[in-house]
């Protein structure tokens, strides 16, 4: 998607991208490409953060492992996370972008925090759905969401060219619903299309505020908008999921962690259903 003058994409002015090197076998980030190009269809400023994992310091479940070892390894992700920094840079100039890198190395609980920290200086951020249950990208989108005020666009792998022709907004009439949708008004007003998806049973739908109903607002910011309302199948995570293929959508939009992660972690939910595995980038606000 090209800028154009006036084009609803030039209202974000900084984007940041966080990444962070665990260990030499990392694959390649999706969200790097895909924040690159967000850059330059929105004439936007991007900062990017290539962190690296630091094992040595004051990680005390090393316990007696060779410390001299430890370091080695340190200098390798050190090194690999600054060249992703350095060839985004230079990636970055070749399209036209002006961008800041960052590559500190850090222990596990300062990197995310740094992250949430620099996201607040920022109008979105941009991370990488990670391919583990559990692991660094998972906590930095969560950290980034909660304690940042800003959103986040998390993107699973093979996503690495921004688009956001056909957007479906996951409607289930709560606050995070409606400041995710309002956050993301500039791509809603871009896209070509935009689905309210609403999902539950007849009761469930009665009960919270209908799509129908939330429609005009969007509408009234020059959204091209229309309304699903439709009956759970096996999951509220697999009605939508099934919705955005058949919608073919580029971005979802929803509000994220409904409950709390705790509960989430317990109970499923639908934000962590959708960070396991995701058709489309997912436009997150809390």
């Amino acid at each position: 998607m090209s800028r154009q003058l006036g084009s609803p994409l030039a209202a974000i002015r900084d984007i940041l991208i966080g990444t962070a090197v665990e260990s030499e076998f990392d694959e390649a980030s999706s969200a790097i490409g895909y924040g690159l190009t967000l850059a330059k269809a929105a004439s936007a400023h991007l900062t990017i953060q290539s962190a690296s994992w630091r094992l040595s310091g004051d990680d005390a479940w090393l316990g007696d492992f060779d410390y001299e070892g430890v370091a080695v390894i340190d200098r390798r992700l050190d090194a690999l996370a600054r060249s992703i920094a350095d060839r985004s840079a230079g990636d970055a100039a070749q399209a036209g972008v002006v961008c800041t890198t960052e590559a500190p190395s850090l222990p596990y609980p300062d990197i995310v925090s740094r992250l949430a920290r620099r996201a607040r200086l920022h109008d979105l951020t941009i991370l990488d759905i990670g391919p583990r249950t559990y692991d660094l990208d998972r906590e930095m989108i969560e950290k980034a969401l909660f304690n940042s005020g800003r959103p986040v666009i998390a993107v699973p792998p093979g996503h690495d060219t921004f688009a956001a022709r056909r957007i479906i907004v996951a409607w289930d009439g709560s606050a995070q619903a409606a400041r995710a949708a309002n956050d993301a008004l500039p791509f809603l007003r871009a896209a070509e299309a935009v689905e309210i998806v609403s999902i539950g049973d007849e009761a469930e739908i009665d009960d919270a505020v209908p799509g129908a109903e939330f429609a005009p607002h969007l509408a009234r910011h020059g959204v091209s908008v229309s309304v699903n309302d439709l009956p759970r199948d096996e999951s509220v995570a697999a009605t939508l999921r099934t919705q955005a293929g058949l919608f073919r959508a580029n971005m979802i939009v929803m509000g994220a962690y409904r409950h709390s992660p705790v509960r989430e972690f317990f109970f499923g939910g639908v934000t962590r259903s959708f960070l396991r595995g995701s058709p489309a980038p997912l436009f997150l606000a809390h």
